[in-house]
């Protein structure tokens, strides 16, 4: 059974349905217990298809109603209004809809999941937003998608879902130099450096406050760290300590009524 984390300002509307989902429920095994929902990942394509179709079950969908991008750290949002093959995934960071049905998916093991949802324009959105992707403007481009097909920044809600917590996420100072380079207030958002030189980013704080610079109607994060969780995340960064083969995918998603 499928018990997916809930945000209070996305479970406001009756139009939407939502939910961040852990790695419990699934049929994948080993590394990718349980529910995988990576197509990238080298599990069994099989449990992969079935894992994904749990989750569009679980919102009264068909599995290939279950939609999510070739994702590339990039700052591309695009508009949907039908479902595609698997192997015909769009190269993108974020998908929006106006179209009942569809279910819109972001799969993420470390990275910030974002649910976003206009229930009186009837249009959502998901975002997978990693460092790069917060960092080039897949926030500001995921709202603007939105608002191109009806949606008002003031009525759209959005919900940051688990990823990757501050105390878990040592950087270089290349990285730390990136972020300054944009703006030199950004580094609120890391700890001081260490002796080698490494700081601490707080991935969620950053897409929290990029979310309260969007101005929209409403903000609020569910996030738990999935490098820490281990039994109920996947995590990209855990995998490489340990040395894992390789690693599975969450998935965090939401449909329109």
């Amino acid at each position: 059974m499928l018990d997916p984390i809930q945000s209070s300002v996305l479970a406001e509307s009756r139009r939407v349905a939502h939910g961040f989902f852990t790695r419990a429920g699934g049929v994948s095994k080993g590394v990718y217990a349980a529910l995988n929902c990576g197509l990238g990942s080298a599990d069994s394509r099989r449990d992969v298809a079935e894992n994904r179709a749990r989750v569009a079950a679980h919102f009264g969908a068909s599995g290939d109603k279950l939609l999510t991008c070739h994702q590339i750290h990039s700052a591309t949002a695009v508009f949907i209004d039908r479902a595609w093959a698997p192997d015909a995934q769009p190269r993108a960071d974020a998908l929006v809809t106006r179209t009942p049905g569809l279910v819109l998916g972001a799969l993420a093991a470390d990275c910030a999941p974002i649910l976003f949802a206009d229930h009186r324009a009837g249009v959502i959105a998901v975002a997978h937003a990693g460092w790069k992707g917060a960092l080039s403007g897949i926030i500001e481009a995921t709202v603007l998608a939105m608002e191109q097909v009806g949606a008002t920044r003031q009525d759209i809600k959005a919900a940051i879902g688990p990823c990757i917590g501050q105390r878990a996420y040592e950087v270089g100072p290349e990285f730390q130099a990136a972020f300054l380079a944009d703006d030199r207030g950004h580094a609120t958002y890391f700890t001081p450096p260490s002796p080698n030189g490494h700081a601490l980013f707080d991935l969620p704080g950053f897409v929290f406050q990029k979310l309260r610079g969007a101005k929209l109607g409403g903000v609020e994060s569910v996030t738990q760290c999935t490098y820490t969780h281990s039994n109920q995340f996947f995590s990209y960064r855990r995998m490489t300590h340990a040395q894992e083969i390789d690693y599975g995918r969450q998935i965090s998603a939401l449909v329109l009524s």
